[in-house]
């Protein structure tokens, strides 16, 4: 039998901060870990984005209101986690930007993967990762494969909604657009079929949670490096501002005043 270090590979974890700068400066060594850490909480939100499709395609409500639960769980986590990165101050983390060079967040194919999962598909976000490279080849199948919309409208279907077919049949490589059609639906949902609502309260729930981890990211980058430039070529908070009130299911919203 494995032990706890073993199973967990803890030599290969805990050897993965490696910061570059000279010292090395001491916050360097927070920036690692607060990043790798999210990498791993993006990674599990995947995993469990990927069961959950699969537990509303069969049709299992229960179970998928409970893994809903448990994503919007992590990511209050990946929320408050912010807090720790504002600890440290604007000169802090200068003293150690310039190491990063090319790298920035904005790069994380993880993150990207998370959007389209979700239904924000952008076809042009392909083109800041090499072709042929892994994080690409991973992008390129979240964003021919439904999302997790798609999965919650034939859900809805398999209960007896009649979700209008061009709203099941949409172009899955575009991101999730508003659809009148879809209210009326929704709306009686609402009205008349409370366990398929409290679905859509979790739904809500999951947009509302990732409209909060952007505002609190965009916040956090103004606190830290102000209107600079962001690393790797991104432009910082200018482009995380432009990303801020949109949100992922945008019919579950637009119903509330028609309710």
């Amino acid at each position: 039998m494995p032990t706890y270090g073993e199973y967990l590979k803890l030599d290969d974890l805990l050897g993965l901060q490696r910061p570059l700068s000279k010292g090395p400066e001491h916050d360097e060594m927070l920036f690692i870990v607060i990043h790798q850490v999210y990498e791993l909480w993006f990674k599990e939100i995947l995993h469990e984005i990927d069961y959950l499709e699969g537990l509303l395609l069969r049709n299992d409500g229960p179970r998928a209101r409970h893994t809903l639960k448990r994503i919007l769980t992590v990511l209050k986590v990946m929320v408050a986690q912010l807090d720790i990165l504002e600890t440290m101050t604007p000169l802090e983390f200068l003293s150690f930007r310039d190491r990063l060079e090319s790298g920035s967040g904005f790069q994380s194919h993880q993150f990207r993967e998370l959007e389209f999962a979700l239904g924000w598909k952008d076809p042009k976000a392909l083109e800041r990762y090499p072709a042929g490279s892994e994080g690409r080849r991973r992008l390129e199948r979240r964003l021919a494969a439904s999302s997790l919309w798609d999965a919650f409208l034939r859900h809805l279907t398999a209960n007896g909604i009649a979700v209008p077919k061009a709203d099941l049949d949409r172009d899955v490589t575009q991101r999730v657009a508003p659809s009148p059609a879809l209210h009326d639906v929704l709306i009686d949902v609402y009205r008349h079929r409370p366990d398929l609502a409290d679905l859509c309260e979790r739904m809500v729930d999951l947009d509302e949670g990732v409209m909060e981890w952007r505002y609190r990211h965009v916040k956090m980058v103004q606190r830290t490096i102000g209107t600079r430039r962001g690393t790797g070529g991104s432009a910082g908070a200018d482009y995380l501002l432009g990303t801020l009130n949109q949100p992922l299911f945008p019919d579950l919203w637009a119903i509330r005043t028609e309710l």
